[in-house]
């Protein structure tokens, strides 16, 4: 490919983990001319960008990989339980590599906008090179977690010392050594970070807006034996993160909290706190189903946060967590709690103490001001919808992103959107994304868009485009499904967007699982694809079928 060809069959933005392989099977599989824009200086997606200190996958590397290739899967070796950013950076670097897809990336390339053509049924994208090119098929791949959110805080601008956030962290690093170190922010980025920092920064205040449950990750290197067993079982491991609900290596268990007694409750916890990650999450099949089931892992949780933490005004505000137990992401960590027993970090609780503002020389609360040589914002960001709508795109009829989604993100599928003809959107909202490992839904979305583009090859069909019908009953089932959990009870999750000023309150990561959603997609693609427009006169059904109804394996 040539930096100066300008028409593409397909062009994919992102070349993280669902841009390499989207690039592959379109060019490799259908034989298309494709083309990747990668904003980023080079790939990797998410885990080009965030460098910061102590940045790794909360999912076990034997499972944060493609499955799609055996052969692949058995070259690579992990070295940790679960992998930091180097280590998946090198990754996704040699499935590049082993595949030959460099030649058809273009990285550095920013989307300034993208607009679709009705008169020649094409989308025209435009970078900020100056390029104006042209394609069929347009297909996002830019990640749920890629727009980083920045607090507008009064004073930023006049404050005299660095300030950094955690997913725009600077290739070359950043010098802490020594420094007086503020941490906005105490989330999965936080939560990974500070013990990092405590190590290197002089001193380290950390300001909480809202406690936070975490369980120990209990990372280790892999020995050989471990790391054999990984190769010799690969279509086990596969078979199992395809059909459990969250996409993750391990079943979770089919007993509920009261199905045994406090005793043996207790020692359960005990036994998934040592073993460590999200496994404990996958002890009892309820806990995000029940609040009276979810207060046992929670309570168990805060009493081992008081348990940690040596002085009893930090424990006392780190353990007042005020949501059900990963009712919002569930973080793993090394040492976090453990990280405030150090005499160099201090914490500010800014629900006692909100932020007045960021002064010249640090940050001023409603009690104190606190003198600090650099502020990372650990606050993380515009989530699955924001990494959309800064692409600027605009559908049929001059219908631009924001317009649609004005009072919230619609999907079909979280693949596709009403008035946005030939575009597909890789994990986007309304899809499990987020709640499940994230390659093994993007390998399921891949294929799916995939195996659509075949059929509208094969059959001359040059235009598909979701029905609103079909958009507003898929969205119904979201909202159903997310209501059979406890996942909207809490109002600051990000999950809703709460974390952006002025964004709308929707519910949009799909809860239903990723099995049974995998399901659905299968079903809808065997019938036709129901509920989409094929070019201007095939009419499948409008929808496949009652989304709700038992014949899809459930799952939380």
């Amino acid at each position: 490919m040539s930096d100066q060809e300008t028409e593409f069959d397909a062009l994919i933005i992102g070349a993280g983990f669902a841009g390499l392989y989207q690039l592959h099977l379109l060019r490799d599989r259908l034989g298309l001319s494709v083309r990747v824009l990668e904003a980023q200086p080079g790939i990797g997606g998410t885990w080009q960008a965030n460098r910061y200190p102590g940045a790794r996958c909360d999912s076990e590397s034997h499972s944060y990989c493609y499955f799609f290739s055996p052969e692949i899967y058995r070259e690579w070796e992990w070295s940790e339980r679960y992998p930091g950013q180097a280590e998946i950076l090198r990754y996704l670097q040699f499935v590049a590599e082993r595949l030959d897809l460099m030649r058809d990336i273009s990285v550095g390339v920013k989307v300034t906008g993208a607009r679709f053509d009705d008169a020649g049924n094409r989308w025209i994208v435009e970078t900020d090179r100056g390029e104006s090119l042209t394609c069929t098929w347009l297909i996002t791949a830019v990640g749920c977690l890629s727009s980083a959110n920045i607090p507008d805080i009064p004073g930023l601008n006049g404050f005299e010392g660095e300030w950094y956030h955690t997913g725009q962290w600077p290739h070359e690093g950043v010098d802490l050594v020594g420094k007086r170190v503020g941490q906005i922010g105490t989330g999965s980025t936080g939560i990974q970070a500070a013990p990092v920092i405590a190590g290197e920064a002089g001193h380290l205040t950390v300001f909480q807006r809202t406690a936070n449950y975490s369980v120990p990750a209990r990372n280790a290197p892999l020995d050989e034996a471990r790391k054999r067993y990984f190769k010799e079982n690969f279509e086990e491991i596969r078979g199992i993160v395809q059909r459990t609900p969250n996409g993750h290596p391990f079943e979770i268990a089919k007993r509920k909290v009261f199905d045994v007694d406090e005793e043996a409750r207790l020692a359960l916890y005990e036994e998934a706190w040592e073993t460590g990650g999200l496994r404990f999450r996958a002890v009892f099949q309820d806990l995000l189903a029940s609040e009276e089931a979810n207060a046992t892992a929670a309570e168990f949780i805060k009493r081992k946060i008081r348990q940690i933490v040596h002085d009893p005004r930090k424990a006392r505000i780190l353990s007042d967590i005020d949501h059900p137990y990963a009712a919002k992401r569930p973080p793993v960590d090394t040492q976090y709690f453990e990280t405030f027993n150090r005499d160099n970090v201090d914490l500010v609780d800014l629900r006692a103490e909100p932020i007045k503002r960021i002064t010249e020389n640090g940050i001023r609360t409603e009690e104190a001001e606190y003198p600090l040589d650099v502020i990372v914002f650990a606050t993380g960001f515009d989530a699955m919808t924001g990494p959309l709508l800064r692409l600027g795109l605009t559908g049929r009829d001059g219908l631009s992103l924001e317009e649609a989604w004005a009072a919230g993100p619609v999907t079909y599928l979280g693949l596709q959107i009403p008035g946005f003809p030939n575009l597909f959107t890789v994990t986007g909202p309304g899809s499990p994304s987020v709640l499940v490992n994230l390659p093994v839904a993007i390998e399921q979305h891949v294929e799916w868009i995939t195996e659509c583009i075949a059929f509208m090859r094969e059959r001359g069909v040059t235009r598909i485009e979701p029905r609103m019908e079909a958009a507003t009953a898929w969205g119904a089932h979201v909202e159903n499904a997310a209501g059979r959990t406890l996942l909207p009870q809490v109002p600051h999750s990000w999950y809703l967007g709460a974390n952006v000023p002025g964004k709308p309150r929707v519910f949009m990561p799909y809860t239903g699982g990723m099995g049974r959603y995998r399901a659905i997609c299968e079903d809808i693609a065997a019938r036709g694809y129901p509920g989409f427009t094929l070019d201007e006169t095939t009419q499948p059904p409008p929808v496949a079928a009652d989304f709700d109804a038992p014949v899809y394996t459930p799952g939380v």
